[in-house]
């Protein structure tokens, strides 16, 4: 592209990140490194009211798990600082007073009771929308409707105010979404929304605009919910002169809750046993807590790579994709109008693939330090197979420990299913044959030496092989199935082996 691609992402601090908005974050930096440009992070703190200690750094810190890397803003600098939006309070009340002073906004004294009686009369009339829009505002306490000498005493005598924009009555605003095509709204359906409170702060509508024009911002990637009001940001551009450099809007789809009816919600994810966040969050004011991403076993990696499929469609058969296959495949016009369902056992299958390719010593890490925890010495050679054994069954890291008992201990009972079906004469003539064989090897177990002496053994005691399998699998962990047999013998080692046929023999 002919100029430098500069986007943001400008989440508001008064909560824990949604993975909603950690799916914008990633599609804007997708599409800002595709094309060689600029990731911002700023920061929408406009309401105090709703602004949550710990909101800011929680939202830092999961950007960065993710692997999302921020050029400019916040935790970056930058030459448009501040990026925090409470910090600009003067720029924002700058250009609000330059819209009154050119006839495009104007002063409203309004109470809370006038606007309620307002609205009360719009509703006793059947009308449409209870709105201060170019009608109502011409029965309000305004500075259209009051005199000069009124509003300058009104001011003067420091009555709350705020600054609401002046919409025109008949009139089309156009805009051209880049995933949604040509949007039409005609202005009799904006209200004169409010661009300044009356304690001096910005609403969302006048910061957000001025800051993109302000920092340069080329395209806004944002979510469906705002989509309402981007003809209300198109007028603002075009009123403050800015119309020709205006970014190029590309509104998201909806994250959908995992049956497609409706958008997703915290409570959904509770009922569905799954997260929503993409790390652990602690409420300050609370302290509940509510699952993460990160700590429920998810990769980075994983989380990313699902993310980008709600919603985008690379359009291959490949599903399986590195930060920077990601990066080179992406595309805007890839993604979909339609709202994205969001199947938890998706992720769980991305989580397992990643998993898998994860390297056998890393897993070990965790498998030594929770079985020292247990009281269980486990050297990181074992946890090594152990992790390479069982890190093809499982979906997450976490598990691999949980399903690892039988190389830790012998079996305190047995699957009665599998001895009334196996345990039987032949069995017990071959595992007695396998018992003693194994008693005169004397080199350390191996897959190989596991799988040759098992078959002198049964041959010796005249036993079909086949036969026994499940036998042999019982006499070591108890259960009829899991994991390689051979490999579990190398692993629990010969002695730990032939104590454990040894107690099956005498029990059984």
């Amino acid at each position: 592209m002919s100029t430098e691609i500069r986007v943001r992402f400008a989440p508001s601090p008064t909560g824990p990140l949604h993975i909603g908005g950690v799916r914008t974050a990633l599609y804007n930096y997708l599409f800002a490194r595709k094309h060689g440009g600029k990731m911002l992070l700023r920061i929408e703190d406009t309401d105090q009211n709703r602004f949550v200690p710990g909101a800011e750094d929680y939202i830092v810190e999961a950007l960065k798990w993710v692997g999302i890397e921020i050029d400019e803003g916040l935790t970056a600098g930058g030459p448009h600082a501040p990026y925090r939006q409470s910090e600009r309070k003067a720029i924002y009340r700058e250009y609000a007073e330059r819209l009154v002073s050119e006839g495009k906004a104007y002063y409203a004294f309004d109470t809370s009771e006038e606007l309620d009686a307002m609205r009360k009369r719009m509703e006793e009339a059947n009308a449409p929308a209870a709105q201060y829009n170019s009608i109502t505002r011409l029965q309000m306490k305004n500075s259209l409707t009051l005199k000069p000498a009124e509003v300058t005493a009104l001011m003067e005598s420091d009555s709350p105010y705020v600054i609401r924009l002046k919409v025109p009555r008949k009139e089309d605003v156009r805009l051209n979404d880049l995933i949604r095509g040509w949007v039409v709204v005609h202005s009799s359906q904006i209200d004169d929304k409010v661009l300044l409170k009356s304690d001096g702060m910005p609403t969302y509508h006048l910061a957000n605009i001025v800051d993109d024009h302000l920092m340069g911002i080329t395209h806004v990637i944002r979510g469906e919910e705002w989509l309402p009001s981007a003809p209300l940001h198109v007028l603002l551009y075009r009123f403050l002169g800015w119309e020709s450099t205006m970014p190029q809007f590309a509104h998201l789809p909806l994250l959908l809750k995992p049956d497609g009816n409706g958008k997703l919600s915290k409570r959904d994810a509770d009922l569905g046993g799954f997260p929503v966040f993409p790390l652990e969050w602690k409420d300050p004011f609370s302290d509940t807590v509510a699952r993460g991403f990160r700590e429920d076993g998810y990769l980075p990696e994983a989380l990313v790579n699902f993310l980008a499929f709600l919603g985008w469609n690379p359009g291959t058969e490949q599903e399986m994709f590195t930060m920077d296959e990601l990066i080179q495949a992406f595309s805007l016009e890839q993604i979909n109008k339609a709202g994205a369902r969001f199947d938890i056992q998706k992720a769980k299958w991305f989580n397992h693939e990643y998993l898998r390719q994860q390297p056998n010593e890393q897993l070990a890490e965790a498998i030594v330090s929770q079985a020292a925890a247990d009281g269980i010495d486990c050297t990181p050679e074992k946890a090594a197979k152990i992790a390479g054994l069982l890190k093809e069954r499982v979906n997450f890291a976490s598990e691999i420990y949980a399903e690892s008992a039988i190389f830790f201990r012998e079996p305190q009972q047995y699957d009665p299913a599998i001895v009334a079906a196996k345990w039987n004469d032949e069995a017990v003539r071959a595992l007695t044959a396998l018992k003693d064989a194994l008693t005169s090897v004397e080199d350390p177990l191996t897959v190989d030496l596991a799988k040759t002496t098992l078959a002198t053994a049964t041959a010796a005691a005249g036993v079909k092989q086949g036969k026994i399998m499940q036998a042999l699998r019982l006499a070591i962990t108890g259960v009829g199935a899991g994991p390689d047999l051979m490999i579990t013998l190398e692993i629990i080692g010969k002695q730990d082996a032939i104590d454990r046929l040894q107690k099956a023999l005498n029990e059984l």
